[in-house]
């Protein structure tokens, strides 16, 4: 059943989050990988066997950046006083991250604190800014969640977009390991402005996101990838579990004819091809992402990620083989250029 109930934005601005821990394993990094596709073509793949297995006898496995994600994931609860949703009907619209340190293959317990940093309202749509940030003296682990920043807000009757940052921290140094930006669109859950003046809440100034454009030559590398039927069954065991990815029912009465896929999954895809096809697989080389979800995938469909080189800045956007739709498009920002490009 949806909900549908005015916003009040000064219980959600006001709200304070509780402490969250998380752990991880080696395990939950193997599963990940093999979650956005890591050896799904070759068992043994020469570029891709150190995200799943200690290669060359090497102490540690690999871990991908895109794998900051599931921290959010882990972390974030919009079950907030003043906000009232359907979260069937809830799209993931953008994501950022930006990566400070490479992630340890296994971290120890780790704790945030929510505090909620900006809100605006303009018409019948919110943006809301939370970030995560409580360094606790315990072993290593590292957290984060994202929040992009939107440059301009429209009225869209019965919706609201609902921004959320992250940052984490490594336990015994305090060092910041990533910053992780998420924008949400909740359909149904508008309608809470009386005035066409903008509500505001803000303690620290805005620092946009610049927004990218899809160039019109030929792109510098194509790489195409298969994702499963079994994808999104997958990738939930990584701590996505909402139904809108399992269940059929749920899937149709979001408008959808059976689920479709995380698309954060579909981003980890993305992402992995760069890191295979730009950094010659060497993931440390990923500095920050940026995405931009435009249309769902259903799992069994195939991926082709297109890309364009501009200095250290790699420009993609990911379609879908199948139906000719572009599902996906950002930007990637590397440390440094691989010697062999």
């Amino acid at each position: 059943m949806g909900q549908t109930s005015e916003m009040n934005p000064n219980l959600v601005v006001s709200h304070k989050y509780p402490e969250v821990t998380y752990s991880y394993s080696e395990r939950d990094v193997i599963l990940y990988a093999l979650g956005v596709g890591a050896c799904a073509r070759d068992a043994v793949d020469d570029k891709e066997l150190k995200y799943v297995y200690h290669k060359d006898g090497k102490q540690y496995i690999e871990v991908l950046p895109t794998f900051a994600a599931l921290f959010a994931v882990a972390s974030h609860n919009l079950q907030l006083p003043g906000l009232v949703y359907d979260p069937r009907l809830l799209l993931h619209g953008q994501q950022y991250i930006e990566i400070h340190k490479p992630f340890p293959s296994s971290g120890c317990r780790y704790k945030i604190e929510p505090v909620f940093l900006d809100c605006m309202i303009k018409g019948k749509t919110v943006w809301v800014d939370v970030i995560y940030g409580s360094i606790n003296k315990l072993p290593l682990c590292s957290f984060f969640y994202l929040g992009e920043y939107v440059t301009g807000v429209q009225p869209r009757s019965k919706a609201a977009i609902v921004e959320i940052e992250v940052e984490s921290y490594e336990k015994v140094s305090g060092e910041l390991l990533c910053t992780n930006r998420i924008t949400v669109f909740l359909r149904g859950a508008g309608g809470f402005s009386k005035s066409s003046e903008p509500y505001s809440y803000s303690k620290y100034p805005n620092h946009p996101v610049s927004a990218v454009k899809v160039p019109k030559t030929q792109p510098f590398v194509v790489f195409e990838d298969c994702t499963q039927p079994s994808q999104a069954l997958l990738y939930r065991l990584s701590g996505d579990y909402n139904p809108l990815h399992s269940d059929p029912s749920i899937a149709r009465i979001a408008g959808f004819s059976c689920p479709i896929l995380h698309g954060l999954c579909t981003l980890g895809f993305a992402v992995r091809a760069i890191i295979r096809c730009i950094c010659r697989g060497d993931p440390k080389m990923v500095k920050n992402i940026q995405a931009r979800f435009l249309l769902h995938v259903y799992p069994g469909e195939t991926l082709i990620t297109e890309m364009w080189l501009e200095g250290l800045r790699v420009i993609y956007q990911t379609k879908v083989k199948e139906r000719s739709r572009t599902v996906l498009s950002g930007y990637v920002d590397l440390s440094r250029l691989a010697s062999s490009l």
